[in-house]
C-alpha cells in the first residue's frame, strides 16, 4: 500500500491538469470571440463560399453577441453561477467547432474531395457533446439536464450563422447527425463512467472534482464538508517550549503541533501555523513537527477546535539552562540539538538536498532512545527547509544516526544560563509571494557567551540551496545561524498556476534579499537579549484528521478517471479521424 506523501503527490499531479484553464476569464472571453470568428470565416470561405461573406458579412457580429448572451444564459444552469467557468468552457467547446471544421476541409483538399457540408453539423453536435461532458463534471449539473441544455449555445450560433433556408438541410446531414450523436452518447457514458471511478470509496468523483474547484474561488464550504465527513476524532499532542524573560520583557514560544499544515489553501487547516502565531501575540515560531498529510484538519471547526485547546496545555518541565547547539553531519544528513537541562530540541534537515514530510517511525526510534539515554522529553523538527522526494532508506538511516549521535553528544555538555532576544518581520513590508502571513522570524540564543542565531519562516519549504546562502551570508558577518526551518503553511498569497500549488520560500524572492531581512530582524534580537527560564508544556486534544485513507481512495479515483477518460480520447479521435475519409 502507497504511503500518503505518495498518493498525496499523485492528487496534486492529476489536479495540477486544472491548470490547463486560462487563468483570466477575460482571457476566455477575448479568445472564444476571436476563435468563433474563425469558424465564422471558415464556414462562408470555405464550406458556402458560394454565397459570398460579403453578403453575410452581418452575421459575425451577430453570431458574436449571440455567443456572449449565451455565455452570460449559461451561468443560470450552473450550480455555483460562475461566469469564469462558463466562459472556460465556452472557449474549449468553440475551439472543438473550429478544429472540426478546419479538419474537414484539410480533407478535402488532402484527399482532393468535394466539401462536405456534414461537418458543420458535425462541429456544432461535437461541441454540444463536450458541453455535456464539461456541465457535468466540474459545472454540477446534471446528465439528463446537460442533455437539456447542450445544444443551447452551438445551436443559437448555428441558426445565425446558416441562411435559413439551409437550416434543415444542413442540419439533417445523415453522416453528421450519426457522428454528432455519437459524440453526444459518448461525452454521456465517459461522465457517468468517471463519476463511478472512486467507488467505493468516494460517491462521486465529480462532486469531488466540484468541490475543490469551487474552493479555487475561495468557495470553501463544500470541500470542507466532503473532507470532514471521510475524516476520523483522533488524540493529536502538541508541544511547546515558553521562554519567560525576568526583566519583563515578550514571553517567546516555540511549537510542535501535533496537526500537519494542509490539505491546501484555503480548505482546512491550510493556515494553521498562522492562525497559532497570532493566537501567541505573534512571538513564536510555529516548527513543522515529524508529521505529514493524515494529520491535516479538515474543516474550519476543526480548526477552531485545535486551537481552543490550545490554550489548555500544562507544565511538565521547566529549568533556566540550556546547552550550546551541537551539529552532526552522517553524508546528506544533519541534525543540530539543543539541550533544555534534560530536555533535547532536534532539528532534522536534509537541506540542500531536500525531501518530503519525515516518516513518523523517526521519530518513535529517535524519542524511544532517548528515552534510554534517560532524557525527559524529547522534541524533533522537521525543518522542511528544501525541496524533495520522500526520504530514502540510505538517507532515513543516516539520519536516525546523525539524531543518535547527536542525543549522545548533547549528554556529555554544560549547561549554562538561558539568554534569549527575539524579533519578527511584523513591522517590516516583506510581503512576497512565496512568504506567508507570519512573515520572518529569528531567535538569537546567548550561550556561554557566545551567540547563536535560529531562523524562522511561514513558508511551504525552500528552494534548494536557499538555506546555505542565507547561512554564507551570515557567516561573513561572523554571525552564526545554525538553521532555518519553515512552517510548512499550506497557505497561498496568490495562486500558483504550477504543479506544486505553491512557491516555496526562495523561487520568487532572492536569496540575498531574504538574508537582509533575516539580518534585520536578527540585529534586532540581539537588542533584546535577557535572561529567561523555559517552561515544556504540552497538550492533547481530540480533533477530526483526515487520515491516510482519504487520499488513497482520491489518489485512485482519479487515476481511474484519468484512464478512462485516456481510453474515451484515444477512442474518440480514431472515430473522429474516420470521418474525414467520407
Amino acid at each position: 500500500m502507497e504511503k500518503s506523501p505518495d498518493n498525496v503527490s499523485n492528487i496534486h499531479n492529476r489536479f495540477s491538469l486544472t491548470l490547463v484553464n486560462p487563468s483570466s476569464h477575460y482571457f476566455s472571453l477575448i479568445v472564444s470571440l476571436i476563435v468563433a470568428s474563425v469558424s465564422v470565416l471558415t464556414i462562408y470561405f470555405g464550406y458556402l463560399g458560394n454565397l459570398g461573406f460579403d453578403e453575410n458579412w452581418y452575421r459575425l457580429p451577430i453570431a458574436l453577441g449571440v455567443l456572449y448572451l449565451t455565455q452570460l444564459l449559461d451561468t443560470r444552469f450552473t450550480k455555483k453561477k460562475e461566469y469564469s467557468k462558463s466562459l472556460h468552457s465556452s472557449l474549449f467547446g468553440n475551439m472543438l467547432l473550429t478544429v472540426t471544421l478546419l479538419m474537414g476541409i484539410l480533407s478535402s483538399i488532402v484527399l482532393s474531395k468535394d466539401m462536405e457540408l456534414f461537418f458543420i453539423t458535425f462541429g456544432i453536435l461535437l461541441f454540444a457533446s463536450f458541453r455535456i461532458g464539461i456541465y457535468t463534471t466540474t459545472l454540477g449539473v446534471s446528465l439528463k439536464k446537460a442533455w437539456a441544455i447542450c445544444l443551447i449555445q452551438p445551436l443559437a450560433m448555428y441558426l445565425v450563422l446558416i441562411p435559413q433556408n439551409m437550416w434543415i438541410s444542413i442540419l439533417t446531414e445523415p453522416i453528421g447527425l450519426g457522428y454528432g450523436v455519437s459524440f453526444m452518447i459518448i461525452a454521456s457514458v465517459w461522465s457517468v463512467l468517471t463519476d463511478r471511478a472512486g467507488k467505493p470509496g468516494m460517491e462521486s468523483t465529480h462532486k469531488t472534482i466540484q468541490a475543490y474547484l469551487a474552493s479555487q474561488g475561495n468557495d470553501f464550504e463544500d470541500a470542507e464538508e466532503l473532507m470532514e465527513q471521510r475524516s476520523n476524532e483522533t488524540k493529536v499532542s502538541t508541544s511547546q517550549i515558553k521562554f519567560t524573560p525576568k526583566e519583563g520583557q515578550k514571553e517567546f514560544r516555540m511549537v510542535l503541533p501535533g496537526i500537519h499544515p494542509g490539505p491546501y489553501h484555503p480548505v482546512g487547516g491550510s493556515n494553521i501555523p498562522y492562525l497559532i502565531y497570532k493566537n501567541l501575540s505573534s512571538s513564536a515560531m510555529i516548527m513543522h513537527s515529524i508529521s505529514d498529510h493524515a494529520l491535516n484538519l479538515p474543516s474550519r471547526n476543526e480548526v477552531e477546535r485545535y486551537l481552543k485547546n490550545l490554550e489548555k496545555s500544562k507544565v511538565r518541565e521547566e529549568g533556566m539552562k540550556c546547552t550550546e547547539p551541537v551539529t552532526v553531519q552522517i553524508n546528506k544528513a544533519r541534525v543540530t540539538g539543543l539541550l533544555f537541562e534534560n530536555n533535547p530540541l532536534l532539528f532534522l534537515s536534509l537541506s540542500p538536498y531536500g525531501m518530503e514530510d519525515l516518516p513518523s517511525y523517526m521519530m518513535t526510534e529517535i524519542v524511544q532512545y532517548a528515552k534510554n539515554r534517560n532524557y525527559a522529553r524529547t522534541m524533533i523538527v522537521d525543518c522542511h527547509n528544501a525541496m524533495g522526494e520522500e526520504i530514502s532508506k540510505e538517507d532515513g538511516e543516516d539520519m536516525l544516526k546523525a539524531a543518535k549521535s547527536c542525543l549522545d553528544s548533547l549528554i556529555t555538555k554544560d549547561n549554562f544560563p538561558i539568554e534569549f532576544g527575539y524579533a519578527n518581520t511584523d513591522e517590516m513590508d516583506v510581503w512576497t509571494e512565496d512568504l506567508g502571513m507570519g512573515g520572518l522570524g529569528i531567535i538569537c540564543f546567548r550561550i556561554n557567551g557566545k551567540k547563536y542565531f535560529l531562523g524562522w519562516a511561514d513558508s511551504n519549504n525552500m528552494e534548494n540551496g536557499v538555506r546555505e546562502k542565507i547561512i554564507e551570508i551570515f557567516a561573513k558577518r561572523d554571525y552564526h545561524l545554525f538553521e532555518i526551518c519553515t512552517s510548512d503553511t499550506h497557505y497561498a498569497p496568490v495562486k500558483a498556476r504550477n504543479r506544486n500549488g505553491y512557491y516555496q520560500l526562495g523561487l520568487i524572492t532572492s536569496a540575498d534579499k531574504l538574508a537582509k531581512w533575516f539580518f534585520e530582524i536578527a540585529k534586532k534580537s540581539e537588542e533584546n537579549i535577557a535572561e529567561a527560564k523555559f517552561e515544556i508544556l504540552e497538550n492533547e486534544s481530540d480533533v477530526k484528521v483526515m487520515g491516510q485513507g482519504i487520499y488513497e481512495d482520491y489518489s485512485k479515483a482519479l487515476d481511474n478517471s484519468l484512464k478512462i477518460t485516456k481510453g474515451f480520447v484515444i477512442g474518440g479521435v480514431i472515430f473522429f479521424v474516420t470521418s474525414l475519409f467520407l
